[in-house]
C-alpha cells in the first residue's frame, strides 16, 4: 500500500502540518499504553495478532456446516455488526453474486425497519434452505432485535425447534444480555463479542469473521493483512508510517476548515467499504461539535452527479481516493471500422487503463478546482489486502480522534434518537418524555 500526498501540498499550512507531526509519536504512546480517553474499548490494536487459532479453526469448521446446508445465509445485525463483514464480503465477491448460483448468497435483515423489506426477505427464505446469524451485543438493539424475533419465528416455523437451533449463531456477550441468555436455553452456537472492542472495530472479530467465512472467503488471509498493518504502525510509531501520514494530513485539512472527506472509489465493488468507512469515522468523530463529515461516492459513476459539485461548489471538503492497480481480470476495447461512437483512438486498452486515466484526469482537475486529493494506492482487492486497510483505517481514526481532542470509542449521541422512539412506542419508563414529545408534535 502507498499513499501519494503530492495533491494536498498546495494546499497545506506547513507549520500546522509540522505541529501535529511533532505530537504523532505521543499520540501512538495514548493508544499503545491505553492512557487515552475510551482506553477501555482498545482490544482493536493487538487483535489481529492475538487471535487465537483454535478460534479461526472453529469458525472456519461453523461456516463449513453452515455452507453445506444453506442457499441463503441471513446477517442479522446493523451498523458494525454487519457492515464490515458486509464491505469485504461484497469487495471479494462476484459482482452479479445473486445471479451466479453459488452458495451460499449472504443477505442482510436488521439494519433498517423496513416492513416490505422483511416481507420480500421472508418470500425467499420460504422457498430456499437458510441460516442465520444474529448479532448483538446485548440482544435488544432495537432493529436487529425486530427481525431476529420474526426470523425466528420464521424459522422454528421452516424446520421445527431442534434444527431450527442448529442453524442458528448467536455472536453476542460472552456472559450476559438476552440474545446471551436466549442462546443458553435454546442451544445455538455461539461466538464472543469481545468486551474492549467496539462494534464499527469488530470486523476482525466473529462478528465479521464467521459471515465472511461462510461467504467462502479465506479469513486467514484477511487477518494476515492485518498482521502486517498492525507491525508496521508498532515498528514505525512515526511520519514514516503511512498510517501517520494520512492522520496528519486530513487533521491539517480540517483545521483549514475543510470539514467534510469524501471517499472515492473507482471500482463498484469497493462501495460498501466506502460505507463501513463512514461508519467508522462518523461516529467516532462527531462529537462536541467538532469533526470531519464522511462522505462517499463512486467514479467515474458518480462524475456524471456529484461532479458538477465536488469541481465547483463550497470549497470545504477534500477526497481520499482508493486507488486500485490491478484489476482482477483483463478486457480490452475493440476497434471498428466506422468508429461511429469516435472510440478508435483507444481500442486495443484494457478498460483498467481508461480507468485509470479517468482517475488521475479528475485528481488533478478537482486539484485545480480547489479541491486536496489523497491517494491510497493499493496493488489489487484482495482478503489480504483488504486486510491491511482495515487496520490502516482503524488506527488512523484513534489518532484522527485524539487528535481532535474526543473520546473516538464511544457514541453518546446515538442514544437521542432510541430515547424519542422509546417514548413515542409508549415504552414503560419514558411517560413524561412521551408527553413532552406528543405535545411538540401536536398529537
Amino acid at each position: 500500500m502507498k499513499l501519494d500526498l503530492s495533491h494536498t501540498k498546495p494546499f497545506l499550512d506547513n507549520a500546522v502540518v509540522n505541529n501535529i507531526e511533532s505530537r504523532i509519536s505521543e499520540t501512538y504512546k495514548t493508544v499503545f499504553d491505553k492512557t487515552g480517553a475510551g482506553n477501555d474499548f482498545l482490544g482493536w490494536v493487538n487483535l489481529p495478532s492475538e487471535i487465537d487459532e483454535s478460534l479461526l479453526a472453529d469458525i472456519e469448521k461453523t461456516a463449513a456446516e453452515l455452507r453445506k446446508k444453506s442457499d441463503i445465509f441471513v446477517v442479522v445485525g446493523i451498523g458494525g455488526s454487519y457492515l464490515g463483514a458486509r464491505a469485504v464480503i461484497e469487495a471479494l465477491q462476484n459482482h452479479f453474486a445473486p445471479l451466479t448460483g453459488e452458495k451460499p448468497l449472504v443477505v442482510y435483515a436488521g439494519h433498517n425497519m423496513s416492513e416490505d423489506y422483511l416481507i420480500d426477505l421472508m418470500a425467499i427464505l420460504d422457498k430456499k434452505d437458510y441460516s442465520l446469524a444474529v448479532i448483538s451485543k446485548s440482544g435488544t438493539t432495537t432493529e436487529p432485535a425486530i427481525a431476529f424475533r420474526i426470523l425466528k419465528q420464521h424459522i422454528i416455523n421452516k424446520y421445527g425447534e431442534q434444527e431450527a437451533a442448529s442453524r442458528i449463531v448467536a455472536i453476542t456477550d460472552k456472559a450476559k444480555g438476552a440474545l446471551k441468555q436466549l442462546a443458553n436455553v435454546k442451544g445455538y452456537k455461539t461466538y464472543i463479542v469481545p468486551d474492549d472492542v467496539g462494534g464499527r472495530f469488530s470486523v476482525l472479530t466473529p462478528v465479521g469473521l464467521l459471515p465472511i467465512a461462510v461467504a467462502g472467503i479465506d479469513i486467514r488471509k484477511l487477518v494476515a493483512g492485518a498482521i502486517e498493518m498492525e507491525k508496521l504502525c508498532k515498528a514505525q510509531p512515526n511520519m514514516e508510517n503511512p498510517v501517520s501520514q494520512y492522520a496528519v494530513v486530513r487533521h491539517a485539512l480540517y483545521l483549514k476548515g475543510l470539514t467534510n472527506e469524501i471517499m472515492v472509489n473507482y471500482e463498484p465493488r469497493l462501495v460498501y467499504f466506502s460505507e463501513w468507512w463512514k461508519q467508522l469515522y462518523g461516529e467516532s468523530h462527531g462529537k462536541q461539535h467538532k469533526g470531519i463529515f464522511p462522505a462517499s461516492v463512486t467514479f467515474s459513476t458518480d462524475l456524471h452527479s456529484m461532479g458538477q459539485y465536488i469541481q465547483d461548489g463550497l470549497r470545504n471538503l477534500f477526497e481520499t481516493v482508493i486507488s486500485v492497480e490491478n484489476a482482477n481480470h483483463e478486457l480490452r476495447i475493440p476497434t471498428e471500422s466506422d468508429d461511429l461512437d469516435q472510440l478508435n483512438y483507444i481500442a486495443g486498452k484494457r478498460i483498467s487503463e481508461v480507468n485509470h486515466k479517468a482517475e488521475l484526469g479528475t485528481v488533478l482537475a478537482h486539484e485545480d478546482g480547489g479541491v486536496p486529493n489523497i491517494r491510497i494506492v493499493i496493488p489489487e482487492i484482495s482478503a489480504k489486502v483488504l486486510g491491511e486497510l482495515i487496520y490502516f483505517f482503524e488506527m488512523a481514526c484513534a489518532l484522527s480522534g485524539y487528535m481532535l481532542e474526543v473520546n473516538p470509542f464511544d457514541q453518546p449521541g446515538v442514544e437521542a434518537y432510541k430515547k424519542n422512539m422509546f417514548a413515542l412506542l409508549g415504552k414503560k419508563g419514558f411517560e413524561t418524555q412521551t408527553a413532552t414529545l406528543n405535545q411538540r408534535l401536536g398529537i
